[in-house]
């Protein structure tokens, strides 16, 4: 058995063991300005994953890639009050370049909808050029206060989806698509994260929107995070910009619009509600390496026998990698890989050689025992699939099992500050209990129906609150 990693136990403090973990495991350094970060190679593979899988989805929408300026006019961010208000304390603008000061500051991006309206006023004409679907994979800046890595950074990676309809239903029933059959189906299939899909509160929606869709997972801590939102812009940024577009009927209309987004702290997320005491746990699925496949010791038989084990896995197309670093000792390659998350691990010695076997270590489960060496190729694609079945199946009784029904605003503040979250009929707790849970620091996360759908309507009877703390 590995010894375990050196890293603050979960129980004893949380948020320590979360950035020893990110240490440890080599996902991040923080970078040379404060609240920025360096992706280093093991954490980027991890994003690079969940680009190829979002990107897929994202596109079988009929949504096309393209690519818009870092630097955005400030004056842009006037034409859109309440957007303006709400990103303006996060902004980072640019006064001087090439040793001058510029005619007119540039804002670095907090996100695009200004500069992508202005170009969707340029090639919207008519009804036969809706609906436009763009999606950007981009980097954004938001000045944060309180940075931590991959949650709340100045700088991040993300995609911007960005589309224009000519009906508000069209833009409504888009952004409802996105939200669930592209995040979290992601999240869910992928990711193994269970998540709640609801509706935002007036108070916590995007700033623009007339309606935010969001998906909110539980960590192991029992707080909140936020991981993907879809809005409804409705008409307000085309009214700002003046996208509008020839009906069929010859009448000039106002274009309908949503905007959405997904961001690295998908990778603090993975983190905080697989990890556990000796590092990540990956989920198969996602997992750069689902198998790595260990020499134990350094002589030719078995440096041969682990190549050979790995091109024969690669060949069945798991995403397999050989460690054959003898020079560096077993137990401490083990122990890497344990604290990496890496699915499975083969290992070989001479005396497997002799017995025609390898030790299979299995870290989501956890546990080792001894497979015959003709037999990995059949068994472990469905180990995989039961280990990624077993994460998901664990975030959700997490979940449950911290959840409380509760019918009054002081249940649901005992409740969330027990660790876990709270339900609560949004008629009694309503705007003005919102805003006493706020003064608790905690707030409503999302709205659901009674029967755990997304509610059509804010106000829509029967609706529940999702109240707790939140990263």
């Amino acid at each position: 058995m590995a010894k375990a990693p050196v890293l603050t136990p979960r129980a004893d403090d949380f948020p320590r063991w979360y950035q020893d973990l990110i240490s440890k495991a080599e996902l991040a350094d923080n970078g040379p300005v404060r609240g920025t970060m360096v992706i280093r190679p093991y954490g980027y593979g991890l994003w690079e994953r969940m680009q190829a899988e979002m990107d897929a989805r994202i596109k079988e929408t009929g949504t096309q890639n393209a690519y818009f300026p870092l630097l955005i006019p400030q004056s842009y961010l006037t034409r859109e009050a309440d957007h303006v208000e709400g990103f303006a304390p996060e902004l980072a603008v640019v006064t001087h370049g090439g040793g001058k000061e510029l005619e007119e500051p540039a804002v670095v991006r907090p996100t695009s909808e200004m500069i992508i309206n202005d170009y969707f006023s340029k090639w919207v004409q008519s009804y036969r050029d809706l609906p436009l679907l763009i999606n950007q994979w981009a980097n954004v800046v938001r000045w944060e206060l309180r940075p931590r890595l991959f949650l709340r950074t100045t700088e991040f990676l993300w995609q911007e989806g960005h589309t224009a309809h000519a009906t508000y239903e069209d833009a409504r029933d888009f952004a409802s698509h996105i939200h669930r059959e592209v995040y979290e189906d992601f999240m869910t299939n992928v990711l193994a994260m269970d998540v709640v899909a609801g509706r935002k509160t007036a108070k916590e929606r995007f700033a623009g929107a007339i309606n935010t869709l969001t998906l909110e997972g539980m960590m192991g801590d029992g707080k909140a995070l936020q991981m993907a939102t879809s809005h409804e812009l409705g008409q307000n940024f085309a009214k700002a910009f003046n996208t509008q577009y020839l009906s069929q009927e010859g009448k000039q209309e106002l274009v309908w619009q949503t905007s959405w987004g997904s961001t690295t702290r998908m990778i603090g997320a993975l983190v905080m509600m697989h990890g556990d005491d000796n590092g990540l746990r990956v989920p198969p699925r996602l997992a750069q390496t689902q198998v790595v496949v260990l020499a134990i010791k350094g002589d030719d038989a078995v440096l041969a026998k682990v190549r050979e084990i790995g091109d024969r896995l690669k060949a069945t197309g798991l995403r397999v990698l050989v460690d054959d670093r003898t020079d560096t000792p077993f137990g401490r390659r083990a122990v890497d890989w344990e604290l990496k998350g890496v699915p499975v691990r083969v290992e070989v010695g001479p005396r497997d050689l002799e017995n025609g076997t390898a030790m299979l270590a299995r870290r989501i489960p956890g546990g080792k025992e001894p497979v015959k060496i003709d037999t990995l190729a059949d068994v472990l694609p469905g180990l995989l699939e039961e280990d990624q079945a077993l994460l998901l199946s664990q975030s959700r009784e997490r979940r449950e099992s911290r959840t409380t029904d509760v019918s009054s605003i002081d249940e649901a503040v005992e409740a969330v500050g027990a660790g876990g979250w709270a339900r609560i009929p949004w008629a009694t707790l309503g705007a003005d209990g919102e805003a006493k849970l706020a003064e608790q620091a905690m707030t409503v996360r999302c709205l659901v129906a009674e029967d755990g759908s997304v509610p059509a309507d804010e106000d829509s009877p029967g609706n529940v609150a999702l109240v707790a703390r939140a990263y």
